[in-house]
């Protein structure tokens, strides 16, 4: 009978040391349009970029971050989205706490909110940092197509003549090993818990949210309002959740390869 063995983890990317003296001075001579710092969830992505903010601070040139997530553009989703908001400090945040909970929003939606955002951005001559871990998000506005129109995005910092309708990005990746990031995972989602994301949850269910709604947020909201619904008991809700955070942060680091592997070139860092 044929032997069966455990399938090997794919190779982490070599992580690199940015030249931040490099990044700068091409950012502030046009080479460069944004940085873009992404990574699957509990990766550090949110502290590396506002560290990263206040290093371009230093070399002269103010920068602000624009977030790629998903969720953490509802108000009231706070803390099962890890919004972290007092990691912000001083550096200005952009696309969070811009919808109403329960609202649908979408790809789309981002694109044209991104646009207006980087273009204002760009026209107080700071740098946008885009920071989140919604590859599609994140791939929608640098790649520069339009799947509804099946053509180029037209974004400001397009190379006349080459036909790159997207800013010019240099990507950074916040790099982590899949056994120290669901260490994380766990660790973290036992603090949410303690932190009221129970609490959080019925509170959206009590303004009127349907309980669907919030289910389809997935996730933290998916979980605990099955919970709340009787449908989990505690146990269920934290090893199932838990298990649903350690693949999506798995197909997070997936489409980020993908990105790699379709020409993308993303500088691994280590957090």
């Amino acid at each position: 009978m044929p032997k069966f063995r455990k399938p090997i983890p794919a190779e982490l990317p070599e992580p690199e040391t940015i030249d931040l003296q490099a990044l700068s001075d091409d950012l502030r001579d046009g080479a460069l349009d944004m940085v873009c710092v992404l990574g699957p969830t509990a990766s550090g992505k949110t502290r590396y970029a506002v560290g990263l903010c206040r290093a371009l601070a230093a070399s002269g040139l103010a920068a602000e971050i624009i977030s790629a997530d998903s969720r953490q553009v509802y108000r009231g989703m706070d803390i099962g989205t890890g919004k972290d908001l007092d990691e912000y400090g001083d550096i200005p945040y952009h696309l969070i706490d811009i919808r109403e909970a329960g609202e649908q929003y979408n790809v789309y939606a981002f694109k044209e909110d991104f646009q207006k955002v980087y273009e204002d951005i760009r026209k107080r001559a700071a740098v946008p940092v885009l920071c989140g871990g919604t590859g599609l998000y994140i791939s929608a506005v640098t790649s520069g197509y339009d799947f509804r129109d099946s053509k180029p995005l037209s974004l400001p910092g397009m190379e006349p003549g080459r036909g790159a309708a997207a800013p010019r990005t240099f990507f950074i990746g916040t790099l982590v090993s899949r056994e120290v990031r669901n260490s994380r995972i766990d660790t973290r989602l036992e603090r949410r818990l303690e932190a009221g994301m129970l609490e959080e949850v019925r509170g959206l269910l009590d303004k009127g949210i349907p309980a669907e709604t919030l289910i389809g947020y997935g996730l933290e909201y998916k979980f605990v309002t099955l919970f709340l619904l009787g449908r989990l008991d505690a146990k269920e809700l934290f090893t199932g959740l838990s298990t649903a955070i350690h693949q999506f942060a798995k197909r997070q680091m997936t489409w980020f390869r993908g990105m790699e592997r379709s020409g993308v070139k993303i500088h691994w860092v280590e957090v």
